[in-house]
Formats: C-alpha cells, sequence, structure tokens
C-alpha cells in the first residue's frame, strides 16, 4: 500500500510529542496500518528543541501545508480559533484530511467544519481535544454506540483538579495552589479557561453532542469554575463525607439534555473522589453495559500525541482501504441530528450543599428552614459550627430539587437581617 503523508501544524508541547512518537514507534505503527506513515512536511514558525527535525521538510507559513499537494493528512496542533479555522477550512477545501487536538476548535466551529467535511468528502478526527491520551471519544462513538446513555461526568481539566485536589489532602487555599500549578507549567499565566470552566466546557460539548447526537452547542453550556471553592468548604464537604471536584455533567431528562460544568460534591467512597492530581477520568452510564470508568493522563506531549496518531491511523487505514466510509465526527451516520433542547439550568435538578453566616441567637435557625420548607425543597442534614464570632458558619445539605426553587430560597436568606454575606452553594451528586 502507497505512504499516507502527514503535515504537522505546530511544534508545541502537543506537536513535538506527536513527531517524537510517529519517528520513535514507526515501524510498529506501519505494521499495524499496513502502509508508513511519512511526516511530509512541518509548518512551525520556531523549532522545538525537545524533537529532531533533521531531514524534515519545515515551513514557517503553517498554510503551506495546507495547499501541499503531498500532504494526505494535515494535523492542526497550533490551538485558538481564529488562525486556526482558517487553516482547518483551508486543508477541507483542499481535499486533505484533518487532524485536531483543539477542543476550543471543534466546540465553537466543530458544526461547520464537519459539513465542509462532508462536501469535501475528507474526515475531520479530534480525539485528542478530549482527555489527552484517555480515547474517550471512540469509546463513546464506537466503543459504546449499542447503547443509549444516560449520563457521563467527567474530571475533564487537570489544573482543576490538581488544585482541588491540593486543597483537600493538604488544606490549602485555592490562590497558593494556583501560583504553585502555573510554577510546575500545569496552569497557564492566564488561568481563566481552566479554574473558571471554559476548558471543561468545550469538552464537554464534544462529549455531549458524539453521547446524544446534538449539535455542537457550546454557547448553552452552563459554566462555573473553582475559585470561589474556600479551604473550609473543602474541610466541611469532608466531615460530612464528600469530596469537592470540578465536573462536566451531561445527561439524558425527559424535558432536555443537561449541559454543565461545576464544582460538585461527590461521595468520597465513589471512584470519581478517587481521581487526584492532573489526572483525567469520564464516568459513562448507559443502558446496557452500565458504568465505565475511563482514566488517564488528560494531557501532556506523548500522552496527547499518541491521541492524535491514532487518529492519523484510522484516517491512513480508510485511505487505503477499498471502502473508504469512515465513522462519521459525532458517530452518527444520518443526517437527521435529534433536537433534543440543552435544558437551561434553572431546571435543573440537583441536591445542594449551601454555606452561610448566620447571627447565633434563638430563631435564626427556624427561619431559614421555614424559607427552604416553603420553597418545597427537603433538608437533608444541617450543622451549625462553633465558633466566638457574632455570625457562624452555618451548613446544609438539601435532597435534590430543581436550580430556580433553589435560587428563590437562596435570595430570601440572603435579605435576612440575621444572616451575613452571601451563601456559597455547591451542587451535589451522587454518580
Amino acid at each position: 500500500m502507497k505512504p499516507v503523508k502527514v503535515g504537522i501544524c505546530g511544534l508545541g508541547t502537543v506537536g513535538s510529542g506527536t513527531f517524537n512518537v510517529l519517528t520513535r514507534n514507526a515501524q510498529e505503527i506501519e505494521r499495524r496500518v499496513g502502509c508508513e506513515i511519512i511526516i511530509e512536511q512541518i509548518g512551525a514558525r520556531r523549532d522545538n528543541p525537545n524533537c529532531i527535525t533533521t531531514g524534515t521538510n519545515i515551513t514557517r507559513d503553517i498554510f503551506d501545508v495546507a495547499v501541499n499537494p503531498e500532504v494526505d493528512i494535515v494535523v492542526e496542533l497550533i490551538g485558538g480559533n481564529d488562525v486556526a479555522l482558517k487553516l482547518v477550512m483551508l486543508a477541507i477545501e483542499n481535499g486533505k484530511h484533518v487532524v485536531t487536538a483543539n477542543k476550543a476548535l471543534i466546540a465553537v466551529h466543530g458544526n461547520e467544519i464537519f459539513a465542509a467535511a462532508k462536501k469535501n468528502n475528507v474526515t475531520v478526527a479530534f480525539e485528542s481535544a478530549v482527555a489527552g491520551g484517555i480515547p474517550i471519544i471512540k469509546a463513546l462513538r464506537e466503543g459504546l454506540a449499542a447503547n443509549k446513555i444516560n449520563s457521563l461526568a467527567g474530571i475533564i481539566n487537570g489544573t482543576g483538579n490538581f488544585i482541588l485536589s491540593e486543597m483537600q489532602q493538604k488544606g490549602r487555599d485555592f490562590s497558593s495552589v494556583l501560583s504553585e500549578a502555573q510554577a510546575l507549567g500545569y496552569a497557564e499565566a492566564d488561568p481563566t479557561f481552566d479554574v473558571e470552566g471554559i476548558d471543561a466546557a468545550h469538552k464537554l460539548t464534544i462529549l455531549a453532542s458524539i453521547a446524544y447526537g446534538v449539535e455542537l452547542q457550546f454557547d448553552k453550556a452552563y459554566t462555573e469554575g473553582i475559585s470561589k471553592v474556600t479551604t473550609e468548604d473543602v474541610q466541611f464537604a469532608d466531615e460530612l463525607g464528600y469530596r469537592i471536584k470540578h465536573l462536566g455533567i451531561a445527561r439524558r431528562t425527559q424535558t432536555g439534555i443537561e449541559l454543565r460544568v461545576h464544582p460538585t460534591m461527590i461521595p468520597k467512597d465513589t471512584l470519581l473522589a478517587n481521581v487526584n492530581g492532573v489526572m483525567n477520568a469520564v464516568l459513562v452510564d448507559a443502558d446496557a453495559v452500565g458504568q465505565t470508568l475511563h482514566y488517564g493522563a488528560g494531557a501532556g506531549d506523548e500522552a496527547t500525541g499518541s491521541a492524535v496518531i491514532a487518529d492519523i491511523i484510522d484516517i491512513a487505514r480508510n485511505i487505503n482501504s477499498a471502502d473508504s466510509r469512515a465513522v462519521a465526527p459525532l458517530g452518527f451516520q444520518t443526517d437527521e441530528l435529534s433536537d433534543s433542547p440543552i435544558m437551561s439550568m434553572e431546571e435543573t435538578e440537583t441536591g445542594y450543599y449551601l454555606h452561610l453566616k448566620a447571627a447565633e441567637k434563638p430563631g435564626v435557625l427556624a427561619e431559614i428552614t421555614k424559607i427552604i420548607g416553603d420553597c418545597g425543597i427537603n433538608i437533608e442534614a444541617i450543622v451549625q459550627k462553633e465558633s466566638d464570632e457574632e455570625y457562624v458558619p452555618v451548613i446544609l445539605l438539601t435532597q435534590r430539587v430543581v436550580e430556580r426553587k433553589m435560587n428563590q430560597a437562596i435570595a430570601q436568606i440572603e435579605a435576612l437581617e440575621s444572616t451575613l454575606g452571601s451563601v456559597a452553594r455547591i451542587r451535589v451528586e451522587h454518580l
């Protein structure tokens, strides 16, 4: 079979990892594919000392790769939206297959990219866009294709998981752990995408579209970060038998699909609660197989490069196959996607942990619990912590209720003269 020629755009962390694994494991990869995979060209503004590219055709203009007639597969590893979108669309227009690790690109522009790819009869693959080296997209799209996916919940941002793990295990505060994460290279100088949940929301959008066969709708994902989680919240959660994890959750309901990213309290004896450090994990609940946990390195040069190359291998097999039909990007071969709506957060139902400061005087707890009861919310546990201050911490756990009712209750509690400041809320799930 004829060799398949690859053009790599971007030689940063993932680009160098992809190059190194492709070259180091070239013989093993060729045995699996049935043909040689050749790195025909690299598009990068600068060289990377972590990979030896001697003898490889390198251009400083990434768009050269997209129009190179010798290149079969363009690998987009530059990140961002605008330039990456132009590169990918140009590659597709020139009949190139595309592999990308760019979750933001797929989550925001995937619908138009997939339409262009179908029109030009090429494949767009993006396994490495979610959870690094964990083959979660292939698992959802192919391994679990016989199932109806009831729900999925994932720790899909290693930076946030590292911060919460350190807070839980060592009693440290958010800001000090964030500074360490930046020093270790886990967090960017501007950590907003990681700690405010945007990165996780990009990934969850992709997973939900594959799980439920709906269009990519990043703009409808509820997104909340971890920057307001306190050491006290982590400690109180532990005392109540929970861990706080930053989860992306998608769930099928009778009225639509939940699509939400936020700090979540989960029982400490569950699988996800024990995923620590920078590791990622996705728990999938399906009707036939039940629960499966997909765990591993969610980032890193060669871990993510492994997923990039898996996509290259799939496409290379199709190129040299008599039947070149590929699996559709979202796993649904028919043109019609589901019209199931994405639910608003106000209609989502979860349990709640509430942390507030209340005056230590008779009748205050009764006042608070009456508000909660009048809003149709059942209390599971209530704890008043000891304090020498005028206002003492009060912790409440509630049973499951729609968020709209909880919003009403919190607004009324915050308006009381006997409470101080805002009410902290963390949603509770028993996965």
